[in-house]
């Protein structure tokens, strides 16, 4: 039996594509749009999802998160959309997490009622809050930890068990951890999904979505994706897999740069509350360090009322405001404008997202960079 692989190891070897022509180190890219179909084992089709390259990646996606089977998608929404309407129909009861992305939100408010599938949010996010909300046809729970922007943690395993007692599924955004600090299906969740575009791709070039899961759930799965058609080009998926080669490396600088910039932050006059999973005082700090293998390298924090927001983002030099994260530069979002625009004031009142609130995505810059470069922009921004 073959030893089990290092993380880092199957991050660059895993799923390679092999060069039997030429020898080169790295997968070659298959490029076609149309493949033969006579005297073949299979039928190659970008939609189908079984190019070369395709099918080469998902290996390499699933082994980093533990599970049978993945798929990869055109983007992050295309990957959560296409598993949730795989596993549900008509009369169907799904239970959301609150907290979760305003993307996903905003498809399940627009999309399930015209589909006729029930859905509630729970209030908070507690086990009790999801028991709460258990119906006689509920089939799934959806989670998101930790949770975008406000880095709230649900305890995975304890809802999985919760689950699976009721005979229902369970499913993650696993984005903002990555594969690197937290593998949900180790600890029973069914179904883990990724924006690609974030710590996967990892250098702010690429879109791209991920579905991972055990062979029978990715087979519903894939039935669903080639009739929706959000499979991802092979430039992409070539350019994701090389991506993929630094994930490890990248995510550990990503880590500790947010951990110290959190401390920092945290003792800052001009900041009134700091969200990072890391800090001691972060309220599931305990759970943190019980299903993650490191605290994530997003953070969150409310400036004071001294401190203008647009001037302070204005006012930033190294910084850059930019929508998404997870790239090897430092970003920062207010959410209230982007990520969670389509939400309601009230919804975002509801979650905590404050007018204040500025979601910061940690590269891999030096810290004392960092630091210096928030730093005189509090100070420029007060007002």
């Amino acid at each position: 039996m073959e030893a089990k692989k290092n993380f880092k190891t199957l991050c660059v070897h895993e799923g390679e594509l092999e060069d039997h022509r030429f020898k080169g180190v790295v997968s070659p890219i298959y490029m076609s749009s149309a493949y033969a179909f006579e005297d073949i084992d299979k039928k190659r089709y970008p939609r189908y999802f079984n190019t070369p390259n395709q099918e080469a990646l998902v290996q390499k996606l699933a082994a980093l998160e533990g599970g049978e089977a993945a798929l990869i998608f055109g983007s992050g929404m295309a990957a959560i959309s296409t598993a949730l309407l795989s596993q549900l129909k008509q009369g169907d009861h799904f239970i959301f997490q609150n907290d979760i992305y305003g993307g996903t939100r905003n498809f399940i408010k627009k999309e399930f009622p015209r589909l006729g599938i029930a859905f509630s949010f729970t209030k908070g996010l507690s086990v009790e809050d999801f028991e709460l909300e258990l119906q006689p046809n509920t089939k799934g729970v959806y989670l998101e930890s930790p949770s975008n922007p406000l880095l709230k943690l649900v305890d995975l395993k304890a809802i999985a068990s919760l689950a699976q007692s009721k005979g229902v599924w369970t499913m993650i955004d696993n984005t903002f951890a990555s594969p690197v600090n937290q593998n949900p299906i180790a600890l029973g969740i069914d179904i883990v999904a990724h924006s690609a575009t974030k710590y996967l791709g990892g250098h702010s070039d690429i879109t791209a979505g991920v579905v991972v899961s055990s062979q029978a759930i990715m087979d519903h799965v894939y039935a669903s994706a080639i009739n929706f058609g959000g499979s991802l080009s092979d430039m992409m998926v070539w350019m994701l897999e090389r991506s993929i080669k630094t994930l490890a490396l990248r995510v550990a600088a990503q880590n500790e740069n947010a951990l110290l910039l959190a401390e920092h932050l945290e003792d800052h006059p001009l900041i009134k509350r700091v969200h990072y999973p890391g800090l001691a005082s972060h309220p599931d700090h305990t759970l943190a360090k019980e299903q993650m293998k490191g605290f994530g390298g997003m953070l969150s924090f409310e400036l004071s009322a001294e401190v203008a927001v647009s001037a302070f983002c204005a006012e930033l030099t190294l910084v850059k405001a930019a929508m998404s994260l997870a790239g090897v530069e430092s970003t920062l979002i207010v959410p209230r404008l982007t990520s969670h625009a389509l939400l309601t004031e009230e919804e975002r009142t509801e979650q905590g997202i404050s007018s204040s609130l500025i979601r910061f995505s940690c590269g891999i810059e030096a810290q004392e960079d960092l630091r210096a470069d928030i730093d005189q922009a509090l100070l420029k921004a007060k007002q």
